[in-house]
């Protein structure tokens, strides 16, 4: 019999966490940890009425596999789309489904790679957007966010933009911004530029799910937006950052017409399709968050996001205020000379993992080195326990 607690010759009881390139390995790290504030997929419970979802499985299944794919499929789009409140989506009947985000953004970056496309990309942004582009040998230029702060000035910052496509986060994981901060004037100008530069927009829409729990922003119909443009574009949306479903989750990519025969042509080569189960119980999750307007999801994240506040603001981090309350939460470092190397690491000492700023910043990674990334998704009695220890340590710091 192994003994767990041998540890073997020459192998680390703590791995050495500055040696991992990407925030996926820190991630996979935090998953071993005590309290894991890392990666921003959903680990709350289920409420009350998701309880009856979980309960129905076994129904679920059996309508899977007495149904047609194309039928399940239908059903999961018509409900999503109701829910974001996007008629002209579900009214064009042709966007994509995948198993992941990480896959929809490898379609879009084999078509970027296919023409030689290069992109400008938003920073700060998650850096797998990043390693999928550079795998795929796409040139890649940094978009700034602050470019899009002050829809007057994007006519001026869009004519330093030197690549054929862009591609942006909406809203940006991790600092909650959104264009339709100001309505719907933002994103028009950012579609009137890309349509008189011939640039592709690509926009990933996968935290969008958390402007309906905002308030003061209004979800207008992008794709109607989009379409009357008459811009090119790609969009990718998903589900795994919204309901509590132990990463069994569905991604979409949409295509304007110009290019969407081009697009599901390399779509296809990647699947067939998504589980028909898995189509089944994620329509049940969207349609209950049309019933309950929101209320399993948004008062999770409001409930963490309060108490990482009254935990966390003081001489070491101040709270950075989003546009949009999203599932995760950016502090900055106040501390003179305190960096997020050393703060990500003291806090892994005490079994708290968090993600440093440094990757977000994919262009510059000093600039991260002011901030780091709290998930909310968390069961709220566990994540208070986390607060609390992470207060401890961050009061220790500042004596």
């Amino acid at each position: 019999m192994i003994n767990d607690d041998v540890i073997a010759e020459g192998e680390s009881a703590v791995p050495d966490v500055s040696k991992f390139v990407d925030l996926t390995q820190h991630e996979i790290q935090a998953l071993k940890t005590r309290y894991n504030l890392a990666d921003a997929h959903t680990h709350q419970r289920q409420s009350p009425r998701q309880e009856r979802i979980v309960t129905d499985l076994s129904d679920l299944w059996h309508y899977s596999e007495d149904n047609l794919q194309s039928h399940l499929e239908q059903r999961f789009l018509d409900a999503f789309f109701r829910l974001h409140e996007q008629p002209t989506a579900a009214a064009m009947n042709k966007t994509l489904l995948s198993y992941s985000a990480s896959v929809s953004t490898m379609v879009a970056a084999m078509y970027l790679q296919q023409r030689n496309m290069s992109v400008s990309l938003v920073t700060p942004c998650f850096d797998n957007l990043v390693d999928l582009l550079r795998h795929m040998r796409v040139e890649l230029a940094s978009f700034p966010e602050e470019w899009l702060h002050d829809v007057a000035r994007i006519h001026e910052r869009m004519s330093q933009v030197g690549t054929d496509a862009i591609y942006l986060v909406d809203p940006n994981n991790p600092t909650g911004f959104t264009l339709l901060k100001d309505g719907r004037s933002g994103f028009a100008e950012l579609l009137r530029m890309c349509k008189e530069t011939s640039k592709l927009l690509i926009m990933d829409f996968c935290f969008a799910s958390f402007v309906l729990c905002s308030e003061g922003i209004d979800r207008v119909d992008i794709y109607q937006m989009l379409e009357e443009s008459g811009v090119t574009y790609m969009v990718i949306e998903d589900t795994g950052k919204t309901w509590p479903v132990q990463d069994a989750k569905c991604a979409m990519i949409t295509a304007s017409e110009d290019i969407h025969e081009d697009v599901y042509n390399i779509h296809t080569a990647v699947l067939l399709n998504v589980s028909p189960f898995v189509l089944s119980f994620l329509t049940r999750y969207v349609e209950d968050s049309i019933a309950d307007g929101f209320a399993s999801v948004r008062d999770v994240i409001t409930e963490n996001r309060a108490s990482a506040r009254e935990a966390l603001e003081g001489r070491i981090l101040e709270y950075v205020p989003p546009v949009v309350d999203t599932s995760v939460a950016w502090f900055k470092i106040v501390k003179p000379g305190l960096t997020a190397t050393q703060l990500q690491a003291k806090l892994f000492e005490n079994e708290i993992y968090v993600l440093p700023g440094t990757y977000f910043y994919w262009d510059d990674k000093e600039k991260g080195e002011e901030y780091v990334r709290i998930a909310l998704a968390r069961r709220p009695e566990e994540f208070a326990d986390a607060m609390t220890a992470m207060r401890k340590v961050l009061l220790n710091d500042a004596r």
